[in-house]
């Protein structure tokens, strides 16, 4: 526990408190919302980094154990090595006290000892000898050496070996690496011409030190190494010469005799480049790689939340169009929950351009189902379709917006999207999630797997589970903090709710179609498999609305209603007459309760909060006006001008901007402002609306380089 406090950061007592609650099951939206009188107060944030804290502390824990069960089998686990083991903080550290004892390969140190060289190996170790070569005579003959050299080189195979074992030497190698090394990148043979043409063109030549080298410059390496366009290796200083008389020096017994000595200096320049460099660089390019998969899933898993919490657009009956140009746009009218009242398709692009009909067809919808917004996917004929509809004068250019379309192929053709629409083909589901994603983006988004939704960089070459671990709770997080009405929400939302997970969001959605619409939060627990437990965790998240307990329609756990009670009871009201009434409210002394004993001070202040608003979706703060393009073409650029723009896509290196065009423009982050930034997102969010400037425009390969410096 003390270990995990210290990873963190925390109070001791926050930190014993979480991990008490989640080894009893809690979430950490539950334990962040509900208990914070237990906690200290820990937000969502402090209380994840705990759980993954946890996680860590406790695999090297079962590493120490493995390793130390492994040594004592080997008959050399002393109480020296007890200590050390103890000691050990880190997976490395662990490592290298097991090096030696960890099962080998047949390697050329094996195949000398098989010979009988150990002795010899000892022999010159101890440095002793001042004839080592006549100290080698006595082996030859024996187990097929031949020579006197073949001796001495089978000692040398051993002595090499204990040198890339020992702890100290691989330390020097470290340090000098990560003080002096570079990363360096030359074109692959032959691919000189494929490179020129790769988004990887930049880093021909390309070298930097291990110090300033940045996350996405590493991943961009290795994926351009993956590929077959660049060879990347690592290069010290004079070629390693400084490391290897270092080692030298830190290995040579003292007192060794110049025989001994200049064996050993070979053995260990031998051990420096043909075992420990690989393996320190191998050893710093997972450390690389775990820091850059840290950077872009951190990028990744923030854009995502931006998106998810994105705000709705209530109370609007959409009319969505997934475009296209040879088979036409796909139409379709949704009332303001997102159900499909109906379908068309229509042809306003080349090559059939049938302008006339196409507006018939929509401004028949609008009127038929009194829609109040357009929703285009920004694919194929984004723009075009966008440029009809505010032409053809059947809704004002306001009510019209782009929304992305990342992911509804992928929604279309999934097993929820058949479940949802089994008698509509795919371009009819992914029209309708395009729809429902300007109605409730969250509600629709969490239908589709995270990396699907494009917001990210090099999402496909970090680490797969590490990634999917921190898209789900990001999810989770984003699902909890605005949460979910129990009788409009899909099984796919609920699953994300506190304590509830596939199974019972499937038992909830048949109980609310076999008896109608939850009309309480009490009524969950009749839901088959719905315990005590999960009720604990899941109630406060879950919305009823229009019921008969008025507090179910708000982030008060059920728990606390004996609570607001007491606190309404203390001004001479009833419960019915605090929501939303902020001069009753502010009556309330939550201190003078808590003093008294009536409850813990920050929930009845986080109570007052949410009465103050009641059920308050967080995300309405955002705004979510349509953006009208300054341009329509790439061509309309130039240099100078000042555009606006939504950014769509933040990365380690930049932010995309959507300009309205096909193309999208880059910030790179040193044009984020005159001051260094070190995060995009100290500077800019996803959906941002900005005012930018065009600095450079590659006309061959179309691309646009903007800049927020005026």
């Amino acid at each position: 526990m003390q270990a995990v406090a210290l990873r963190c950061g925390l109070p001791f007592k926050g930190v014993e408190a979480t991990v008490r609650l989640l080894d009893e099951g809690a979430t950490v939206p539950f334990i962040s919302r509900y208990r914070k009188e237990l906690t200290g107060s820990l937000d969502e944030v402090q209380i994840r980094a705990i759980e993954v804290a946890l996680k860590n502390e406790r695999e090297l824990s079962a590493r120490r154990e493995f390793v130390r069960e492994a040594i004592a089998q080997a008959g050399a686990l002393t109480p020296e090595m007890e200590q050390k083991l103890s000691n050990a903080a880190t997976m490395t550290e662990i490592e290298d006290i097991y090096a030696p004892y960890k099962p080998k390969k047949r390697t050329r140190a094996t195949m000398a000892r098989e010979k009988g060289l150990e002795p010899l190996a000892r022999i010159i170790m101890a440095g002793s000898s001042a004839d080592c070569r006549r100290s080698a005579e006595r082996f030859v003959g024996q187990n097929g050496i031949e020579n006197i050299d073949n001796a001495i080189a089978g000692a040398s195979d051993i002595i090499a070996e204990w040198a890339s074992e020992s702890t100290r030497l691989r330390n020097i190698v470290r340090n000098t690496y990560r003080r002096t090394a570079r990363l360096a990148a030359s074109v692959a043979k032959g691919k000189e011409a494929e490179l020129a043409a790769s988004p990887f063109a930049q880093y021909e030549g390309f070298a930097q030190s291990l110090r300033r080298l940045a996350s996405h410059q590493y991943l961009a390496l290795r994926r351009a190494e993956d590929e077959g366009l660049l060879k990347v290796k690592y290069e010290l200083p004079d070629g390693g010469s400084e490391l290897d008389d270092a080692l030298c020096r830190s290995f040579v017994p003292r007192n060794a005799s110049c025989s001994c000595a200049d064996i050993i200096d070979n053995a260990v320049c031998d051990a420096s480049k043909r075992l420990l460099r690989p393996s320190v660089e191998n050893e710093i390019s997972a450390e690389l790689k775990e820091e850059a998969d840290r950077v872009a899933i951190d990028i990744f898993a923030d854009n995502l939340r931006q998106l998810l919490l994105a705000s709705p657009l209530k109370n609007r009956r959409v009319l969505a169009i997934d475009p296209g140009y040879r088979t036409g746009c796909k139409v379709v009218a949704l009332d303001a929950q997102g159900n499909l009242l109906d379908e068309c398709v229509i042809y306003p692009t080349p090559p059939k351009a049938d302008i006339e009909g196409s507006k018939r067809k929509i401004a028949e919808l609008i009127r038929r189902f009194k829609l109040d917004v357009a929703a285009i996917g920004n694919g194929t004929a984004s723009r075009e379709t966008e440029k009809f509809i505010k032409q053809s004068g059947v809704l004002p250019p306001s009510a019209v917006y782009v929304v992305s379309e990342n992911g509804a192929s992928v929604y279309s053709a999934s097993e929820i999207g058949r479940q949802e629409f089994p008698d509509k083909d795919v371009t009819v589901r992914g029209a309708v999630s395009i729809g429902r994603r300007l109605i409730d983006p969250l509600a629709e988004l969490v239908k589709i797997d995270p990396k699907s939704i494009g917001v990210g960089q090099y999402q496909h070459d970090v680490d797969q589970a590490r990634l999917k671990d921190a898209l789900d709770f990001t999810v989770v997080s984003c699902v909890n903090l605005v949460g979910v009405d129990v009788n409009t929400a899909s099984t796919r939302l609920l699953a994300y709710v506190s304590g509830i997970g596939p199974a019972l969001a499937a038992n909830i959605v048949a109980y609310r179609t076999a008896n109608g619409d939850f009309v309480s939060r009490s009524q969950l627990r009749k839901v088959p498999r719905l315990g005590d437990k999960a009720f604990e965790l899941s109630a406060g998240f879950l919305r009823v609305s229009g019921g008969k307990e008025p507090l179910d329609n708000t982030g008060i756990h059920p728990e606390s209603y004996g609570l607001v009670k007491k606190m309404a009871a203390s001004i001479g009201v009833s419960v019915a007459e605090l929501p939303a009434n902020g001069a009753l409210l502010d009556r309330i002394d939550v201190k003078d309760l808590a003093d008294r004993g009536v409850g813990g001070l920050q929930t009845m202040t986080d109570i007052v909060a949410e009465l103050r608003k009641p059920g308050r979706d967080p995300r309405l703060d955002n705004d979510n006006n349509a953006f009208v393009p300054a341009v329509e073409t790439f061509e309309e650029l130039a240099v100078g001008m000042t555009v606006p723009g939504i950014v769509n896509n933040i990365t380690a290196f930049g932010a995309f901007v959507d300009l309205g065009i096909h193309e999208n423009g880059l910030i790179h982050i040193s044009q984020l402002s005159r001051r260094r930034v070190n995060s995009v997102s100290e500077v800019l969010k996803l959906g941002q609306r900005v005012e930018v400037r065009v600095i450079e425009l590659d006309q061959q390969r179309r691309r646009i380089s903007l800049s927020l410096i005026v």
